[in-house]
């Protein structure tokens, strides 16, 4: 069959002239042609993500459409005259992918809204709310390596869709012929018509203002002479992060040369992302060179952010799980002391999060709620206080990941507010003598110092996948009695919803979606999650350890990692 699909291509009159000769070089090589056509892209709650390139396995305007097609047909039974939203980031074919989505939608008659320039991830979840539309799409593969792009879809609440939307549109994606059972009409002719139209400048104003309107403490950082160096990473970020950190008053800002402009190929480095160091050490350079106070780095859809401050003579990267609970401190403790603390307020983190800010956010007073990994868990969290007439109660939500939101303005993480609050956080504690380091050492000094590390481990193409169900099945049949020397005593297995406790052998039921996710809790105060990635070919393995020095708690670390790996025969 995927033969027949591949030669169909081959006749068929494709209008991206970077296909054709793409197919003709594979004509030889049938593990090619079987990983492009003898599967389709699998449309979830994420949207699309793979390979750019042809084939039904491969992100193309032919995939998109089709998926298009699908939200389409979703959307007009749900609704008569349903509307959607469309940004983009700086990805290669992101214009090319997000006009064909938009052909797509309003040949179908639904209304289009489309920024006329790229812009983040949160933008497009602002969008879909200050709109009103039905749905939302973001094209973009967020920091996956240059070769990859993606296309999110949202639901009329700004949150990435839901498992119920996703599947019934999956489901039209399948009943439809990616060629023949497509609507679509050029990108041009449907703006000319008006059911295509462009964002209006109105509405990235009004972002803007709920972005400002997250500040704990305005004014702070006038005057303050903060001193910044600012990478996009070649993304969206370098005019809505510099616009907003302009507002509050920081105008000492070096951009990152190599990484200002949009670049979907991003020469500089291979994998766009801020929890990566090799991302950021351009700007590390810069800011040794400039005597910065502090890195900020924002992914190609602005939705994540990475930070170095400065640390004696040198810069200091934080992990996400550490800015995550500085911010979490910084915003309690600023409202606590300016009388605005909501009441019964809540913070929102993941299962795979760090627990320190539990405790941290128990010090003020504020209930965790944790919810599986994916922000749009964070985001439902928000939308059930908002029907409640109680989202005044979220403080903030953040993912070890660098995602990070404060305020229900939009419902996905933001690396715009973020950059905004961490800069303020820096300017504060410059004010009053301190640091950030000196803050994060405090927390520490209160609560023990906890080292949290991520090991991601790459399966590549079908035979990748396959394999990595293969572990995950061979996890759940095996007790795994200990990891790296630390006997296990208790297991969360999110896929059948349940808590083993292995000293008494009692089971306990999670109430939180099923899921593909293992923690193992440890003797040792330590814990080892694994869970694949959502987005990108990897098993995850995430270690928390706790202990009284950052060097115990690093060799308890090492023996877990490499625990891990014999586990998963890596």
């Amino acid at each position: 069959m995927y033969k027949e699909a591949y030669e169909r291509w081959l006749a068929f009159p494709l209008e991206d002239a970077d296909l054709l000769p793409e197919l003709e070089n594979i004509r030889e090589n049938d593990e090619e042609i079987r990983d492009r056509f003898a599967v389709n892209l699998e449309f979830g709650t994420a949207g699309l993500r793979g390979v750019i390139g042809a084939g039904t396995n491969r992100m193309n305007i032919y995939t998109v459409r089709q998926a298009t097609q699908g939200l389409a047909a979703y959307l007009k039974e749900q609704k008569a005259e349903p509307s959607v939203a469309i940004s983009y980031d700086s990805r290669n074919k992101n214009v090319a992918f997000a006009e064909a989505a938009a052909g797509v939608l309003a040949a179908n008659g639904v209304k289009v809204y489309i920024y006329d320039t790229l812009m983040p991830t949160p933008a497009l979840s602002f969008a879909v709310r200050a709109l009103h539309c039905d749905a939302g799409i973001m094209v973009t593969a967020s920091h996956n390596p240059a070769k990859y792009n993606g296309y999110k879809a949202y639901g009329p609440d700004g949150c990435q869709m839901t498992t119920e939307s996703a599947d019934a549109v999956y489901a039209k994606i399948q009943n439809s012929d990616i060629f023949d059972d497509v609507k679509h009409i050029p990108f041009a002719e449907g703006l000319a018509a008006g059911s295509i139209s462009y964002i209006e400048p109105s509405v990235i104003a009004d972002y803007y203002n709920n972005v400002k309107k997250q500040s704990v403490r305005p004014g702070v950082c006038e005057g303050a002479g903060l001193k910044l160096v600012y990478t996009p990473l070649n993304g969206t970020g370098n005019l809505p992060v510099r616009h907003i950190l302009k507002e509050i008053g920081i105008d000492d800002i070096t951009v990152v040369p190599e990484q200002e402009m949009p670049d979907g190929n991003f020469p500089t480095c291979p994998y766009p992302n801020p929890e990566i160091r090799e991302a950021l050490q351009l700007g590390l350079d810069l800011c040794k060179q400039t005597g910065a106070d502090l890195l900020l780095a924002t992914d190609p859809d602005a939705d994540r952010v990475g930070i170095a401050v400065k640390d004696g003579d040198d810069y200091k990267l934080l992990t996400g799980n550490e800015v995550g609970v500085l911010l979490l401190d910084y915003i309690c403790q600023a409202r606590t002391e300016a009388g605005t603390m909501p009441k019964d307020p809540v913070y929102v983190r993941s299962i795979v999060t760090t627990s320190l800010a539990d405790e941290v956010a128990k010090s003020y007073g504020v209930t965790p709620i944790k919810v599986l990994t994916g922000f749009k868990y964070i985001g439902e969290t928000v939308l059930h206080l908002e029907q409640k007439g109680e989202e005044e109660r979220f403080l903030f939500g953040f993912e070890e990941s660098y995602g990070y939101l404060a305020g229900g303005y939009v419902r996905d993480k933001d690396a715009v507010v973020a950059s905004m609050l961490i800069c303020e956080m820096a300017a504060y504690y410059a004010s009053i003598g301190s640091s950030i380091i000196e803050q994060l050492q405090r927390i520490y000094g209160t609560y023990g110092t906890y080292l949290h590390k991520v090991d991601s481990f790459e399966f590549e193409g079908l035979a990748g996948m396959e394999l990595m169900k293969a572990l995950m099945a061979s996890l759940r049949r095996e007790k795994i009695e200990e990891i790296g020397g630390c006997a296990v005593v208790m297991l969360e297995d999110y896929a059948t919803q349940t808590t083993t406790d292995f000293t008494t052998g009692a089971q306990t039921v999670i109430d939180l979606p099923t899921a593909n996710v293992l923690i193992y809790h440890l003797d040792c105060g330590a814990s080892v999650i694994i869970r694949p990635s959502g987005t990108e070919p990897k098993i995850k393995v995430y270690y928390a350890a706790k202990a009284d020095t950052l060097a115990a708690a690093e060799t308890l670390q090492k023996k877990l990692a490499e625990g891990a790996r014999d586990l998963l025969g890596l």
